[in-house]
């Protein structure tokens, strides 16, 4: 299992109990993927994207692959968060090059279809991948799991895909909430699960992500998001007692804030909008924070990056802070500036 010392001794653990470091830790979102040409060679050799995810040999090196090129804090396992519906029953499939694709979940029946509980046998080459890349991590590289928030998930198995201002479950949410309700406690005891298993095959924090926030009134965010990501929480510490949990809520305003306050979460990922003189007062006074360059300054390079980059370590020099992007690497992403990302945040600029 993942340090239950409250540093464990890695810079991204020591962070999440609170330190603040000279030097903040560097990982970034979707640092495993197609911006890396060893990456766009390894996911050729796999007939699908599930299929990728689900070789755990494979998965492992995706994983490895920008700790050996960049030398991050943290590894990420490489996965997705439609693991889950898949090992509930709901098969899930990628349309090259339109994301992915889910039988809907409707109000007729919808829920009979899944399966009470998480098939975490159906989950067990993720959890091979965890125990691969943790023997092969170095001692100061904290490795990290994942899973999406149920609102995010529940999203992707209403409507099917991913939708423009999600109008499927958001229609959903105000014509049968009891109904949402159902499937939201479901993806709760199933993350619940799926969480605890990765801490017991060796990641040392996860992140949960609500990718999907923003979408949310202030009503149904407290509802569908703050409480269930609590719920979770909760009950993965009831297992694990000293879990290190980070929760990314995607613009969702003032639903930083309550994720410091609310959620239980050891730390608080912001998105690229944030304004970061207001987190630093109103989240990272709360709680450690993570982020939160937007991720096409790193495409951009040059000033653009180097005016995010000291803006981001300026906002929050003051308190506890994990280097991010606001989001994920966009694949376009030259190769050569996430080099300069990685000089930029730890002073080595030549």
């Amino acid at each position: 299992m993942g340090s239950d010392h409250p540093s464990g001794g890695k810079p991204l653990l020591r962070v999440l109990a609170g330190e603040t470091l000279s030097r903040p830790p560097l990982w970034i979102m979707r640092q495993a993927g197609r911006y890396l040409p060893e990456y766009r060679e390894l996911r050729a050799t796999a007939p699908s994207f599930m299929d990728f995810c689900y070789a755990p040999a494979k998965a492992a090196e995706a994983t490895l692959q920008p700790i050996r090129r960049f030398g991050f804090d943290a590894a990420i396992i490489f996965s997705d968060i439609l693991v889950v519906p898949d090992a509930l029953g709901q098969k899930v499939t990628f349309a090259e090059g339109e994301g992915p694709r889910l039988h809907p979940i409707t109000l007729d029946g919808g829920l009979k279809r899944l399966s009470d509980e998480i098939d975490l046998e159906r989950l067990g080459a993720v959890f091979e991948t965890i125990e691969r890349v943790r023997g092969a991590l170095g001692p100061e590289t904290a490795l990290l799991g994942f899973c999406g928030a149920p609102w995010t998930v529940a999203s992707y198995m209403i409507a099917g895909k991913g939708t423009p201002e999600l109008a499927p479950s958001r229609l959903l949410a105000y014509r049968d909430p009891e109904f949402l309700q159902a499937l939201i406690d479901r993806l709760v005891a199933a993350s619940i699960r799926y969480l605890v298993r990765q801490f017991r095959s060796g990641v040392d924090a996860v992140q949960i992500f609500e990718s999907f926030a923003g979408a949310l009134t202030r009503e149904g965010l407290e509802r569908w998001s703050i409480g269930p990501i609590r719920r979770i929480v909760d009950g993965v510490r009831a297992e694990v007692p000293h879990a290190r949990i980070i929760v990314f809520l995607r613009a969702s305003g003032l639903g930083h804030r309550l994720a410091a306050e609310r959620t239980g979460a050891d730390a608080v990922a912001l998105d690229w909008a944030v304004d970061g003189r207001w987190a630093a007062e109103q989240v990272q006074a709360l709680k450690p924070v993570q982020g939160n360059l937007d991720p096409l300054t790193v495409v951009a390079g040059g000033a653009a990056l180097e005016n995010g980059v000291r803006a981001v370590l300026d906002a929050f020099s003051g308190g506890p802070h994990i280097f991010n992007l606001g989001h994920g690497i966009v694949p376009e992403t030259p190769v050569e500036n996430v080099e300069q990302l990685v000089k930029l945040v730890r002073g080595d600029q030549g």
